[in-house]
């Protein structure tokens, strides 16, 4: 968000459980917040008021935390917060890390900067960036708001240590949409259908664990045959894997296109399998296919976060034309770039289908699925709806798990999950995010170059059983007829 000239107006930043949303805006509050919406940062919504707004309701001053913003031209509001993470890979304190980022960002001669080694052989490094001009307006125990220069904010994303993520505020209000009534009565009646199926049964376990490891590994460029490098948002290596993306998917059979939604970043791959019955209803499975390296490095190679669940959305597609389904709903296989910039791909793809009158009925963003905690048993973390997200869709991944994938262990991961399940949630569409933990961040390579599928931890048969999970929900939500036969596996 580019402002000038906001004094005197203030930052209302309110917890998502004192203001849950799941039935809109409180009648009360209505005309302030129903047109001052930002978005949610952490555990956080955001709204910008002015000063008869603010000073309507003594209640409303009561909510949350107020942030007096001050009037500097033309620079950006950003929300910069440490990712809740296991406590056994924390090892600085929150203040320490965010003064020393600050530090180093107003002070680039003495950033040290690390030269990363990229699959090939060539060292890629990144010179210091001049200095930036920061501000903090406010912190709290796990995240600050800051304006911040065009420049300073270019070099966040290459500056962030490795359990950090900034997302800047729009340019504008965001329309705040609960999900409506008619949408999770839709979910409620096909969660009461929702019983075994042995066709399903059938489908799902075809999903081949040998097609994620090559799936991921040419992602990661952990296979030879693989060109690439990263798949940051902003490297030339991004919109090849696009392009890649773009090719399995159509060699499956789904319609595919590459939708470009800001200057400089790769585009998004939306793939649609369209349904057997006239209908205009729609079931989304997401991903986001970009990623990030250690702090100072380019490699990013991202076998986590997401090639995981990237590979995911392919071996769903695969299984499905190995058994020659064709849903009755029409279904979209979306990868997403810019999430790691503040889900910007998604929220572009998600306000566009808003605009469109789109009728999604679900969607499902696969986000790190692969990562077991040694000693833990195999997991499905799943968003809590009390934060971010709709009951009636979540209760269906539970039991759909209960029953495809048993061997998962089910729960809400504490926290609101910072993926593009987000985007499509601030839009009115049910939403939820997968997740390989039900409980806090434990992979050691998070956001780090050796965030590899070869190392300890990195479990294949994980990401199976979620993307099971995943199919086993379309094939019950959206319907399907299949034309009862085994291809074998193509190499």
């Amino acid at each position: 968000m580019r402002f000038s000239g906001l004094a005197p107006y203030s930052l209302l930043l309110v917890s998502l459980r004192d203001l849950p949303l799941q039935n809109g805006v409180p009648a009360a509050y209505t005309d302030c917040l129903g047109s001052s919406y930002y978005g949610i940062y952490g555990a956080r919504r955001a709204f910008v008021l002015d000063q008869p707004c603010l000073l309507s309701s003594f209640s409303l001053m009561q909510l949350g935390t107020i942030v007096r913003l001050q009037e500097r031209d033309g620079e950006n509001l950003v929300w910069l917060e440490h990712r809740p993470m296991d406590p056994s890979l924390v090892s600085a304190s929150f203040d320490s890390e965010l003064d020393s980022l600050l530090w180093k960002l107003r002070n680039p001669s003495v950033i040290d900067v690390q030269l990363g080694t990229a699959t090939h052989g060539s060292q890629i490094p990144l010179q210091p960036p001049p200095r930036k001009e920061l501000t903090v307006l406010h912190r709290t125990h796990d995240g600050a708001l800051l304006s911040a220069s065009d420049a300073a904010l270019r070099a966040l994303d290459t500056q962030l240590p490795t359990f950090w993520r900034y997302t800047p505020f729009p340019a504008s209000p965001l329309p705040l949409i609960p999900v409506p009534p008619r949408a999770k009565e839709r979910l409620r009646e096909a969660l009461a259908t929702i019983r075994f199926n042995h066709i399903v049964a059938a489908i799902v376990n075809g999903i081949s664990v040998h097609h994620l490891q090559k799936d991921v590994r040419h992602l990661t460029g952990e296979d030879p045959a693989s060109t690439l490098a990263t798949r940051h948002s902003f490297s030339e290596d991004a919109p090849r894997a696009a392009a890649w993306l773009k090719a399995q998917f159509e060699a499956l059979g789904a319609e595919c296109e590459l939708k470009h939604f800001q200057e400089g970043f790769a585009p998004n791959v939306i793939c649609k399998y369209t349904g057997s019955e006239e209908t205009t209803e729609t079931l989304v499975l997401g991903a986001h296919y970009d990623d990030r390296g250690s702090f100072g490095e380019v490699r990013a190679p991202g076998a986590n976060d997401d090639a995981s669940g990237t590979a995911a959305l392919l071996g769903i597609a695969r299984a499905i034309v190995r058994r020659g389904v064709v849903f009755k709903a029409n279904v979209l296989f979306c990868a997403f770039a810019g999430e790691e910039q503040g889900m910007i791909g998604s929220k572009a793809y998600a306000k566009e289908l808003r605009e469109q009158g789109a009728n999604i009925t679900l969607m499902i963003q696969a986000d790190m699925l692969a990562y077991r905690k040694p000693g833990d048993a195999p997991q499905l973390g799943l968003s809590d709806p009390a934060l971010v997200g709709t009951p009636e869709l979540t209760q269906i991944l539970a039991n759909v798990s209960a029953i495809y994938s048993p061997e998962l262990t089910v729960g809400h991961f504490p926290y609101p999950g910072g993926s593009d399940h987000r985007s499509f949630h601030e839009q009115g569409f049910p939403a939820v995010q997968v997740y390989e933990r039900a409980d806090l961040i434990a992979d050691p390579m998070y956001h780090n170059s050796g965030d590899l599928s070869d190392r300890e931890g990195y479990d294949f048969e994980q990401i199976k059983s979620i993307a099971k999970v995943e199919l086993a929900t379309i094939l019950h939500v959206a319907g399907f007829d299949w034309d009862n036969v085994d291809e074998p596996e193509q190499e």
